[in-house]
């Protein structure tokens, strides 16, 4: 197995060169490496490119120590026999042998960070596969996956290292957006294990959204899977997170009331103008929406439902309106391309945008000599933006006559059903509290997975190597009739032999008593087979990561 250059290089070095500084025999060992091994460890990165081509570099292969003594000095000789492995064994990287990966959620959200910020980060959908692969491309990080909406960046990652890990994935947030790290930790939230599962549990369930119980967001959650699919880095333990936060969502929607009233950023969007808007102008204030995608589309629904029957709708296209207008039965839609975006403006009331636009489309000079609107409407012009990158510049509030809301703005709808949000919110959670538990044992039985691989492994090399006793003794003139009824008397033996085994290393995880027999069981087995070295998950984890990098 080559070591590759990315996860071997300085890190190892540096690694060497500290376990030196303890008197240990086994830091003596270490620290009497030749200087080829060093410079075998060290090689730089020359990019996944190079990576993927190289097929010579260090092996991994397994090798005994046992033949060099802690009194003698080391033969240059004998020390090209070392394994990597057992180089590794005996300088300090031996400590994620004993530490166990962990969930790691790097975030910021609506709560911790403004916009300002949030569009910066913000990854778009078709950048996830990508994104992807960089942040499994870093040393400390096996899985990951990125979950960034308009409310939300939020990196999920399982890390060799916590600390290492999180370090990683933040100066990556930060060459890739261009915000000084210091920064980004000032307003970043950081979840590891427990706590990221929760956390996603409640963002699916849209407990953690700007308006409680969002449909969006579990929209976006499935999203995450189905982008994933087949993308090396969406592992297992990210994507069976992933895919039980989506059964959470859709298990608190159906038990609780969470989604009555404004459950999504859009609907929050109308019910804020509606806030804005004296009552009495409702059914006569002019409604202009900009974009009709997604986001859009959930506007005019939304008005609709609070008793809106005309409004315009500016978009690149017209199928998009044309589709809304014949499913809005009984309402007047009116489309008018993107040209006549300024005009139409000056004869709306309230102006929603809603696009993908990654450049403001109003800025300053271009509402200052909008016409004044009626005073029927109080006498401003409402701009609700609910894009993210935004589609309305802030320098837009000080225009005199104009009033600007964004994303963030929509606490204010929030804060308006706050007792009903946590009366909710308290059923949820302990929806939440319950599936957590379910998905942690899920996860502890993994441990059983390498043991169950190993347990066969084993199996089959005595069987195989039996057999060819057996056939040796019975002549090269076999008949390959009987050749295949002795194998299949082997395997038959072997499958039985190991049936009762396997049965007690399996387990669905669904109590604490079948989990903690089970890992009994693991242990047992890894005793009395040898099946377990203090390296083994280490080797593991190497592999993967080369593997990955290969691909």
């Amino acid at each position: 197995m080559a070591v590759s250059s990315t996860f071997s290089g300085a890190k190892l070095e540096r690694l060497l060169i500290n376990s030196c500084s303890s008197p240990s025999a086994s830091s003596l060992r270490a620290c009497s490496l030749s200087h080829q091994q060093m410079k075998a460890f060290s090689k730089p990165n020359r990019g996944r490119k190079a990576l993927a081509q190289r097929t010579g570099g260090v092996r991994c292969e397994v090798a005994q120590s046992d033949a060099i003594n802690e009194g003698e000095k080391m033969d240059p000789s004998k020390a090209s026999a070392l394994s990597a492995l057992e180089q590794l064994k005996t300088s300090a990287a031996d400590r994620y042998t004993k530490e166990r990966s962990s969930i790691v959620v790097i975030g910021l959200s609506v709560h911790t960070a403004p916009v300002e910020m949030r569009e910066k980060l913000a990854i778009p959908e078709a950048e996830w596969p990508r994104a992807i692969a960089e942040l499994c491309g870093l040393n400390h990080i096996e899985e990951a996956a990125v979950l960034s909406t308009c409310n939300r960046m939020e990196i999920y990652v399982v890390a060799l290292s916590q600390h290492r890990g999180v370090k990683e994935v933040t100066e990556w947030m930060s060459k890739t957006s261009g915000i000084p790290v210091s920064e980004i930790c000032e307003h970043r939230f950081l979840l590891y294990n427990k706590d990221a599962t929760q956390h996603i549990f409640e963002v699916s369930a849209g407990l953690d959204s700007l308006v409680l119980g969002e449909g969006q967001i579990l929209a976006q959650v499935k999203q995450v899977v189905k982008v994933g699919q087949g993308v090396v880095g969406f592992g297992r333990n990210i994507s069976g997170l992933f895919k039980h936060a989506i059964t959470v969502g859709k298990r608190v929607r159906t038990e609780t009331n969470i989604a009555a009233g404004a459950v999504s950023v859009s609907s929050a969007a109308v019910e804020l103008a509606l806030m804005k808007l004296p009552e009495s102008s409702h059914a006569t204030a002019r409604m202009l929406v900009i974009g009709a995608g997604k986001m859009g589309k959930l506007v005019i629904k939304h008005l609709v439902a609070k008793g809106c029957t005309k409004m315009v709708v500016v978009n690149r296209s017209e199928e998009k309106v044309a589709a809304i207008h014949e499913e809005m039965q009984g309402v007047e839609i009116i489309y008018r391309p993107l040209t006549d975006m300024l005009a139409c403006s000056a004869e709306a009331d309230v102006v929603f945008t809603s696009t993908a636009s990654e450049t403001p489309l109003f800025l300053k000079e271009h509402v200052k000599d909008l016409p004044p609107v009626s005073s029927e409407v109080g006498g401003l012009r409402l701009f609700v933006d609910i894009s993210v990158p935004r589609n309305v510049g802030s320098c837009v509030s000080d225009v005199e006559g104009a009033c600007l809301y964004n994303v963030d703005d929509l606490k204010e709808v929030v804060a308006a059903n706050k007792e009903d949000r946590l009366r909710k919110a308290m059923e949820a959670q302990a929806i939440i509290a319950e599936e957590s538990k379910q998905f942690e044992a899920w996860r502890d039985s993994l441990e059983t997975v390498p043991t169950i691989k190993k347990l066969r492994a084993y199996a089959e090399r005595i069987r195989v190597a039996e057999l060819e006793k057996c056939l040796s003794k019975m002549g090269e003139d076999i008949p390959k009739k009987t050749r295949r009824a002795v194998d299949d008397l082997s395997r038959g033996i072997v499958n039985k032999l190991l049936h009762g085994p396997m049965q007690h290393l399996r387990c669905d995880g669904s109590d604490d008593r079948t989990l903690s027999e089970t890992l009994e069981n693991m242990h047992a087995l890894n005793r009395m087979f040898g099946l377990e070295s203090d390296i083994s998950l280490f080797e593991q984890k190497i592999r993967a990561k080369v593997e990955q990098s290969q691909k």
